[in-house]
């Protein structure tokens, strides 16, 4: 069984002490691949080097919209420079946070239109973040971005209707632990109603940790329960589960030149 996490943050400072045992775990509880996320400029950076560091580990490069504030010419000068590392599969965590507005909302839609258009440029998908925003991502996605490539919609928490139309516009959308919580009602009945050929699988890790171990650390071999609650969900085994997100993560990263598709 070979599972794919989507969305990890192994460049955290809650793993300085036991990176590489976290990472050695998540291989041994069958996650064989990682994509880890860049939310700022050093998390970026250090996404690179992880990827370079691990053949199963790919990077993305983006500033997230809490810090949508550090985005000029120069930081978005080096994501490009970055980008054209290899192993960097998409440009992300960009978006729109009306959660927090660590930074303000119309610089942060600014800053997600630049790294659209980036994205654009070097043909690569997008990893997009977005809190209390339905209205707005969606709006600038159709105007800035649709047609143009495909991403995903990580961490996803929206409305079916959110769903419906980021479907549309080809992009993909990504579950992690808050599946299993007691108070996902609402996101089941959406996932109920979303084309498995569409799922992906993601821990955010170290955040959001799925139940059983809710309240700890996450990381990414917890994976497996966001799998079996999934399968669980739409009726189907945690094996068949892993073979379709795995070619779906492969679809959207364009990882095929890496990874031997689950599809043949």
């Amino acid at each position: 069984m070979v599972l794919i996490d989507t969305h990890a943050h192994l460049d955290s400072g809650r793993y300085n002490k036991d990176r590489d045992e976290v990472i050695k775990n998540a291989r041994d509880n069958g996650v064989s691949y990682i994509v880890n996320i860049g939310a700022d400029l050093q998390s970026s950076r250090y996404s690179v080097h992880l990827a370079r560091k691990f053949p199963f580990i790919f990077a993305t490069v983006g500033i997230h919209p809490h810090d949508a504030v550090t985005l000029d010419d120069a930081v978005l000068a080096e994501l490009e420079k970055l980008a054209g590392d290899e192993k960097v599969v998409a440009i992300g965590e960009i978006g729109l946070d009306y959660h927090y507005d660590h930074s303000p909302r119309d610089i942060q839609r600014a800053a997600f239109i630049k790294q659209l258009e980036l994205a654009k440029e070097l043909s690569l998908p997008i990893v997009v973040h977005s809190r209390e925003a339905e209205e707005d991502t969606i709006d600038i996605l159709k105007e800035h971005y649709a047609g143009a490539g495909t991403g995903i919609l990580h961490c996803f928490s929206g409305s079916l209707e959110m769903a419906r139309e980021a479907l549309e516009m080809g992009l993909y959308l990504a579950f992690g632990g808050v599946v299993t919580f007691k108070n996902a009602g609402g996101l089941l009945e959406v996932l109920k109603e979303i084309p498995l050929d569409r799922i992906l699988l993601e821990t955010d890790c170290p955040y959001l940790t799925p139940v059983p171990h809710r309240g700890k650390r996450n990381e990414p071999a917890y994976l497996r329960y966001v799998a079996e609650k999934i399968g669980e969900i739409k009726g189907i085994s945690i094996e068949e589960i892993a073979e379709i997100t795995t070619a779906n993560a492969i679809r959207v990263y364009n990882l095929s030149k890496f990874i031997a598709s689950p599809e043949g």
